[in-house]
């Protein structure tokens, strides 16, 4: 009976050993076959040559940014070296020239930091309140509030811009204006119909993300803090809100780059006035009706590119942690 319980086992650790050759995953799991060929030499080259191509044409636009305008009219960027004429004027228009034409882009910096940090701050609280309260607190229709709010993701951009901007222009602007009146550091209205905007189209997705993270969150901890005596606002605020630092730091760093790029939303709820127009707005006017000046533009873009890439670098080691999490269980 012995011998043929060793035979057995033996037989199981060779299986064991060839799937593992083989390249299976041990507990058979999709995620780890996925990882797998992720990070496979194939997968490996193929996202390097990707990157290369996506890059490519960025690098092409930071050359040209450094060449005067009659050099890019006459010439292709990759004959920077040949065609020697490297100069820093097109940073010196965008940052420091006062005409009408190139006016220093320091306002429009102003107003981009104070669109998008405060929609950061508002969309990140919100969709983590309303995941929290989805995911662990029980109330009639949870389950179906959830539906709703992940449908909202099909619903197209652009099908809510004149609505919302109607609703702001009935509602929203006469009480902010009585506001500003009585309080008057109160801020413009035209900057709350952006953070409001900006708010409401990026809650579905946030909700969702945090949502698949904090439900994983072990029961037996909220279970003993529940225990303890803790209510709702200090389980969130002591266990949730320190256990979702990477999936808050990812998402944050998604919505600062999607509010920090965007122009059409900007456009409708920004009511074309210079006082609240972001960066981006004014990187559309450089170029000119015909563009004819869009050597401006080649190096007020990388201009722009500072603080998403300083926001990126600051919260990298989130950014991975926070996209896996959720994704698996176990």
């Amino acid at each position: 009976m012995s011998q043929t319980t060793g035979s057995t086992d033996r037989a199981v650790v060779r299986e064991l050993d060839a799937a593992a050759r083989r390249g299976y995953n041990l507990d058979g799991t999709k995620a780890a076959r996925v990882k797998r060929r992720l990070t496979s030499r194939r997968g490996t080259a193929f996202a390097l040559l990707i990157a290369v191509l996506w890059t490519v044409p960025t690098f092409g636009l930071f050359v040209s940014s450094f060449r005067p305008a009659e050099l890019i009219n006459t010439t292709g960027w990759w004959t920077a070296f040949e065609n020697w004429g490297w100069t820093l004027d097109n940073y010196n228009e965008v940052l420091f020239s006062a005409s009408s034409s190139a006016p220093q882009l320091g306002s429009y910096f102003v107003n981009s930091l104070a669109i998008t940090i405060p929609v950061v701050v508002f969309a990140t609280v919100l969709a983590a309140m309303a995941a929290y309260a989805l995911a662990w607190i029980k109330f009639p229709f949870a389950d179906w509030v959830f539906v709703i709010i992940f449908a909202l993701q099909i619903v197209p951009l652009q099908m809510a811009l004149i609505p919302l901007l109607q609703i702001f222009t009935t509602t929203l602007k006469p009480a902010q204006e009585w506001l500003h009146g009585v309080v008057p550091i109160i801020p413009d209205e035209t900057y709350v119909q952006v953070w409001i905007a900006h708010t409401i189209f990026g809650l579905p997705l946030a909700i969702f993300l945090l949502h698949n993270f904090i439900s994983e969150i072990p029961r037996e901890l909220m279970e003993a803090a529940r225990v303890d005596g803790a209510t709702h606002g200090q389980i969130f605020l002591r266990i949730v809100v320190p256990l979702s630092v990477p999936i808050l730091a990812s998402f944050a760093i998604f919505q600062f780059l999607w509010v920090w790029n965007d122009l059409l939303v900007a456009l409708v709820f920004s009511g074309g006035t210079a006082d609240v127009a972001p960066l981006t707005q004014r990187l559309a006017e450089l170029a000119g009706q015909r563009g004819q000046t869009w050597q401006r533009l080649t190096a007020a873009a990388f201009v722009s590119l500072v603080v998403p890439l300083i926001v990126f670098f600051s919260l990298q080691r989130y950014f991975v942690r926070g996209l896996l999490a959720g994704s698996t269980k176990g």
